[in-house]
């Protein structure tokens, strides 16, 4: 990332750089709103569809968590990627058996095309950490906020309960706005250059570009 100068009087001074949370935040605020206007999400969340749509969901996020979880363990240790590894965000466990309260076995399903090449994006950033913290980032953050409208909008249309909704149940963090300040600034104080930033951030608008395709899928 080239670091903007500006001249003041014969002095060069250069601007402080922005911090990275808000710039993640500006980079990906198109993508994460095409993602979130989509067809199927806004039909799923103003109930015109049924608990089957949510089924199909959370069936495909299985495999996106599955290649999330066993990335971040191999890289639980690293200087950049480690700090944000926090074994009570995984969602796996979770997620199997809320999709076992819905009657659905993980051995049966089959990725969608779009999910497959998620998968694959995510299993590339093994030896990439600023690029799996992108993904780190655009899942987690997003089921500690948007997910929990998510939660509250199955259990009003669809009647889903809370055994079937666990993944968006986080007991050990305790308050969520004060666990997600704390994940912004752990993020903001990552050791990266700015190579790895545009990196980053490039993989962040990508990433929702992945859950765009799943989403249109869904509604296919």
């Amino acid at each position: 990332m080239t670091i903007p100068f500006e001249e003041t009087g014969h002095a060069v001074q250069a601007e402080p750089r922005r911090l990275l949370s808000e710039s993640l935040r500006a980079a990906t605020s198109d993508a994460h709103d095409r993602a979130e206007g989509a067809t199927f999400v806004d039909d799923l969340m103003s109930g015109r569809l049924d608990a089957g749509g949510y089924r199909r969901m959370a069936s495909q996020l299985y495999f996106v968590y599955r290649a999330l979880e066993s990335v971040g363990d191999t890289l639980s240790g690293d200087t950049v990627a480690g700090p944000l590894v926090d074994e009570r965000l995984r969602r796996l466990p979770r997620l199997a058996a809320d999709l076992a309260m819905l009657g659905v076995d993980p051995a049966t399903l089959t990725p969608l095309p779009g999910v497959s090449a998620y998968v694959d994006a995510i299993e590339a950033t093994r030896d990439d950490p600023p690029r799996f913290v992108a993904h780190h980032y655009t899942r987690y953050l997003g089921d500690l906020s948007g997910g929990q409208v998510i939660r509250s909008r199955m259990k009003l249309h669809y009647g889903l309960t809370e055994a079937a909704l666990s993944f968006y149940t986080f007991d050990e963090i305790g308050k969520l706005k004060r666990y997600k300040d704390s994940y912004r600034d752990t993020l903001d104080g990552l050791p990266l250059d700015d190579e790895q930033i545009v990196s980053l951030i490039d993989e962040a608008v990508a990433a929702f570009g992945h859950n765009e395709r799943l989403f249109a899928e869904l509604a296919g």
